[in-house]
């Protein structure tokens, strides 16, 4: 039974609540002298003790995808990372490897719901290797649109992070395709992925020296390989990016860095300068330069505006980032040239349940800026 399974939870908490009922009934035989009443005390609340805090640790992984696995808990992940591609390869830079229905009415045809494909992307410049998932919306495969160029927003989660979190969790693809059905967006494509690429490690989308290059992965592998595969845009008009927390973070620097290719950045509940702890390691090697055009307040007082649009969430309370979202508003407005929007909720944690009331008017928000 899998880590994110509802019987392994449903199986946890059976046990807790049994042993909790045992606990009250038992207690009285046991309430006596001697190493086995004692023992039996011990046991009884031992037993419920960790038997709800594996409740309670099961439910909240499961509404806020930490972990996808066993593996991925106890750090044995392997089938992800970097790959150095020595012989430049014959499969492409990007290659599908299944398909999967949308939720909601018509999801299980593409013409009607969309299609989200799982796809193994390899960088021709970064040589990094890592999975994704591709949303194509219902005009896709829609004979009238079948010469239509479609944006494209890239997606990020948070870390450490699921990919499928941010369809079975956050629902994008749904909101997207719901919202594009009402006019109130234009039909997007979104490549939705984690922003760690070299897991276990949390890269920051950093290219860290003789480390695995992140940021060139996102600013310039990743949509080359979709427009050798995808009908999406071949200018930074046709491309956006928006990701939560880590992700969030990542989608401002790739705007910030990248006006070149992506015209929009969003950050949901992103912070604005990279951390540096145990999940990241050394990012800089000692390069100064790169710590500071990693810190996103530094780089819009020091170097020239980006030509680009930002949309930034926080909320009053809650959110850990709500005085240094103000700030970094004050900061970017005082450049004259890049753009910036805000979500300001009156109340709203880091979590999963905040992001979803920010999606909607963030997704309206994207596709406004993308051609």
């Amino acid at each position: 039974m899998g880590l994110t399974s509802t019987t392994v939870l449903l199986v946890a908490v059976v046990s807790a609540v049994t042993l909790f009922v045992g606990t009250v009934w038992l207690w009285p035989r046991l309430a006596r002298r001697g190493w086995r009443a004692v023992g039996g005390r011990v046991g009884l609340l031992l037993g419920t003790q960790l038997t709800l805090f594996a409740s309670v640790g099961l439910a909240a992984n499961q509404a806020f995808g930490f972990y996808a696995s066993w593996d991925d808990l106890f750090g044995r992940e392997t089938d992800q990372g970097v790959v150095v591609d020595h012989t430049g390869g014959s499969g492409g830079p990007l290659e599908v490897l299944g398909t999967r229905r949308v939720d909601g009415p018509g999801g299980g045809r593409p013409q009607q719901g969309g299609q989200i494909q799982k796809v193994a992307l390899t960088g021709r410049t970064s040589h990094i290797a890592t999975p994704a998932y591709v949303y194509l919306p219902p005009e896709y495969f829609q004979p009238q649109y079948r010469t239509r160029v479609f944006p494209a927003a890239v997606v990020l989660t948070g870390y450490p992070g699921t990919a499928e979190a941010l369809f079975e969790k956050l629902h994008y693809p749904r909101t997207a395709r719901d919202l594009a059905k009402d006019g109130r967006t234009q039909p997007m494509i979104l490549v939705m992925m984690r922003p760690t690429v070299a897991p276990p490690r949390d890269t920051e989308c950093v290219d860290v020296p003789g480390g695995p290059q992140t940021e060139t992965f996102f600013a310039k592998d990743l949509p080359e390989a979709m427009r050798a595969h995808y009908r999406v845009g071949r200018t930074p008009a046709g491309w956006g990016v928006i990701g939560d927390s880590t992700g969030g973070y990542c989608a401002l620097k790739l705007a910030l860095h990248h006006p070149g290719t992506y015209a929009a950045g969003v950050g949901l509940s992103a912070y604005y300068k990279a951390p540096l702890d145990p999940t990241t390691g050394d990012l800089f090697r000692g390069d100064a330069k790169l710590r500071n055009e990693a810190d996103l307040r530094w780089f819009v007082t020091h170097r020239p505006a980006a030509d680009t649009s930002l949309l930034v969430t926080t909320s009053k309370v809650g959110e850990s980032n709500y005085k240094a979202t103000l700030k970094f508003i004050d900061e970017v407005k005082a450049t004259g040239k890049t753009r910036i929007s805000s979500i300001v909720l009156d109340s709203g944690g880091h979590n999963f349940n905040t992001w979803r009331r920010e999606i909607p008017a963030a997704l309206q928000w994207l596709s406004g800026r993308l051609g």
